[in-house]
């Protein structure tokens, strides 16, 4: 793997997915696929926290929406390797997913400012002593 590919695989937290099916693994492995097309399975299925079974599920998946197509290229040492490319289709698809991803992130993170809020304010009222804090 190169460099910036090794760099961009590190962006991605592998516990920030889950099952190969839900979409935030899709919308990962669509947006390490667009960044380089050129990933290993194996180096894919690193970045998302999947079994090297699961990640070929996921690709399969990606394929069988046509949301990816496949060429073969040979890599540097002559050994026969994979190219996924984004389709048209994968291209607004992932455009979507994104967008989706967004809302839903953005909801979650506005629950969580209200629930921060409201145990701040359960604490104020508490006042050191009750809690046990030093003043």
């Amino acid at each position: 793997m190169n460099a910036p590919a090794a760099k961009r695989l590190e962006l991605y937290e592998p516990a920030a997915v889950g099952s190969p099916s839900e979409p935030a693994v899709m919308l990962t492995a669509l947006r390490l696929l667009s960044a380089d097309p050129q990933l290993s399975q194996r180096e894919l299925s690193r970045a998302l926290g999947l079994s090297l079974g699961k990640t070929h599920y996921v690709l399969h998946a990606l394929l069988d929406k046509g949301l990816l197509k496949v060429r073969n290229f040979r890599r540097a040492n002559n050994k026969l390797a994979y190219s996924y490319l984004l389709t048209p289709k994968g291209m607004r698809e992932k455009l979507e997913m994104t967008r989706r991803f967004l809302a839903s992130k953005e909801a979650e993170w506005e629950r969580l400012q209200g629930m921060i809020d409201e145990l701040r304010g359960e604490l104020r009222q508490q006042g050191p002593e009750r809690i046990g804090e030093p003043e």
